[in-house]
């Protein structure tokens, strides 16, 4: 639980989820913000019984019953994920300086609050942290004696961040050719992994939809001012979402469903022991990259013709562009 009373602002992304949203808005009213801001898009007309879906989403939030303000940020047309969640998190961050942010089937464990309250204040001018992660996908291995470690990953089922580093998110990724052929990727990964996540942007780079992607292009602003991000050592976040109520997880069947749906969470104790040097945890990083963004050369193939068919370009080269993970599942998202 909080040591201190949550004065830090957070940020709850809603939609159409009912039961998942009940059980996000408990976590929340536990520790009772003192500022609640709320982005919800708006339903699509041709989806029957989403508009009542959404409206009784939205209801939920007119029960708190604490002393906080709450900010509303309601689309009147649906936008898509991508653009709904972009816009808002720009909208939020001109309110606030930093904020903590859950999506409507991300519950965390009531330390996850305080975890990111405590983090924020102190990284709050360091530039070379740009976000916090209470999502840990080290399937039970600790990676270090202290309660976090840095990685070049910024994962976001429950995250927190800064305006100033949201400052830097673009979801065109205009400066992304520049990136990439001044091969400042390579700079960060090997070549594995770089061919990996060099398909990925590209992929999302070339899309012109982006009807569903925005966390490719907030890994991407990290990356491009040498950010890292803080992970909990342990997990704090659990994803409730692999139904077919999602937009990016579809179903809650295959290994990538068995190994991160609803993950265990395990509280941490604060005041929080800090690891005393700031440098990225290459192991941890690796073990990430080869366990959630694996993927096999056939699925690579798949995903590049269904990139080239929406974006409707001549292929160019038999090496794949895209590299989403089976059946459209972004591990970033969660909605």
């Amino acid at each position: 639980m909080l040591d201190a009373p949550l004065i830090t602002p957070v940020v709850l992304i809603i939609f159409k989820r009912l039961e998942t949203t009940r059980r996000v808005f408990a976590a929340i009213r536990q520790v009772k913000p003192k500022h609640l801001l709320v982005i919800a898009d708006a339903p699509r007309h041709d989806r029957p019984g989403e508009a009542e879906k959404c409206a009784a989403a939205r209801a939920i939030i007119d029960t708190v019953d604490w002393d906080c303000e709450v900010i509303k940020r309601y689309a009147d047309h649906n936008l898509g994920c991508a653009r709904s969640v972009a816009s808002g998190l720009s909208w939020a961050f001109s309110l606030v300086e930093s904020a903590i942010i859950l999506e409507d089937d991300c519950l965390p464990d009531p330390s996850f609050f305080g975890f990111c309250q405590e983090l924020l204040e102190r990284y709050r001018d360091d530039s070379r942290i740009t976000s916090i992660s209470g999502q840990n996908v080290q399937l039970g291995r600790r990676r270090t004696d202290y309660d976090y470690y840095f990685s070049a990953f910024n994962h976001i089922w429950g995250w927190a961040t800064w305006r100033r580093a949201w400052n830097h998110f673009d979801l065109r990724m205009q400066r992304w050719p520049e990136f990439r052929d001044q091969g400042l990727l390579e700079q960060i990964w090997e070549p594995a992994a770089c061919r990996y996540w060099r398909n990925i942007l590209e992929a999302t780079y070339s899309d012109p939809s982006r009807q569903t992607n925005w966390d490719y292009q907030w890994t991407f602003s990290c990356w491009s001012q040498s950010g890292l991000g803080i992970i909990a050592n342990q997990n704090l976040v659990s994803n409730l979402g692999f139904d077919a109520e999602g937009t990016n997880i579809l179903s809650a069947q295959g290994e990538f469903a068995a190994r991160y749906s609803q993950m265990p969470t395990q509280p941490l104790k604060l005041p929080l022991r800090h690891p005393p040097f700031v440098l990225r945890h290459l192991e941890a990083d690796r073990f990430t990259q080869n366990t959630l963004f694996r993927q096999s050369r056939l699925q690579q193939m798949k995903a590049l013709v269904k990139a080239q068919i929406k974006a409707q370009i001549k292929p160019v080269s038999a090496k794949p562009v895209s590299a989403k993970q089976p059946a459209g599942i972004s591990p970033f998202s969660s909605l």
